[in-house]
């Protein structure tokens, strides 16, 4: 980290020794048309996609919480793709994305819907990539199955006494105190999508029209595809400067919807 500071004030190719360009570096930042698109591209991944693998985690966690026969084998089948490798993710969702043979696609035809050309049309390729994140939500959904578990059940059972419906309970008993772990499922839920990297590397390249060209795949591109290391050092330190005023801004937040057990 100490010599990416170094590097915003150079330019190096990884080969010849670094030459001091002084501002350049921040100066192509701001110039380069590449740099806003990626970062667009990223605050619509980030800002569509958390809340919709937030609400899908903690709906599963919910269904997952109740007293069913088989519930070990479904939490097991809805946590195993969160562990599949990321290659291997994307070329099952290369096919299952396809427009010709795409399992989706032929879903939506029975509802006379398509075909879509997902990965080829830059109106559908981030919500492809949207979609194939609500797949991977195991580690959040076993985050909040834990979370629900310590739920007291004597607060249910007094809010039922008092005539509460289950939707009440739900949202005036449980939420309040899965706030925490809604806020840390949403900080880290954050920190993640403004990384996306590998999915988008394999599935389109960044692709079609520059649509699916993320930040960190642009960075990746500068670096090692155009050797422009100092500039892509400049990029990766200006996504830590925006995820660092992200994360500060959702903790200046919390106060007023996060309740901590026995905070006064």
């Amino acid at each position: 980290m100490f010599y990416s500071v170094y590097l915003l004030f150079h330019d190096w190719n990884l080969i010849s020794p670094p030459t001091f360009v002084g501002l350049k570096n921040f100066e192509y930042l701001w110039r380069d048309p590449l740099v806003a698109k990626s970062l667009a591209n990223t605050a619509y991944y980030t800002f569509f996609g958390v809340p919709l693998q937030l609400t899908t985690a903690f709906m599963l966690a919910v269904a997952l919480n109740q007293p069913v026969k088989g519930l070990s084998f479904y939490r097991t089948i809805y946590y195993l793709p969160s562990i599949t490798p990321a290659v291997a993710t994307a070329v099952v969702w290369i096919q299952i994305l396809n427009p010709e043979y795409g399992v989706l696609n032929s879903i939506l035809g029975l509802f006379g819907i398509g075909p879509i050309k997902w990965l080829f049309d830059p109106a559908f390729s981030k919500p492809a990539f949207i979609l194939m994140s609500l797949w991977l939500v195991g580690a959040q959904m076993v985050i909040f199955l834990a979370g629900l578990q310590g739920v007291p059940k004597e607060l249910n059972e007094a809010a039922q006494i008092d005539g509460a419906s289950t939707i009440r309970r739900f949202i005036s008993v449980t939420i309040p105190i899965m706030s925490p772990i809604i806020f840390f499922n949403l900080v880290i839920g954050i920190i993640g999508s403004f990384q996306v990297f590998t999915s988008a590397f394999i599935m389109t390249k960044g692709g079609p029209q520059d649509s699916t060209l993320f930040m960190v795949l642009y960075i990746y591109r500068n670096a090692f595809e155009y050797f422009k290391m100092g500039f892509a050092t400049t990029m990766a330190w200006a996504l830590f400067a925006i995820i660092m005023v992200f994360t500060g801004i959702q903790f200046r937040l919390a106060g007023r919807w996060v309740h901590y057990e026995g905070k006064i």
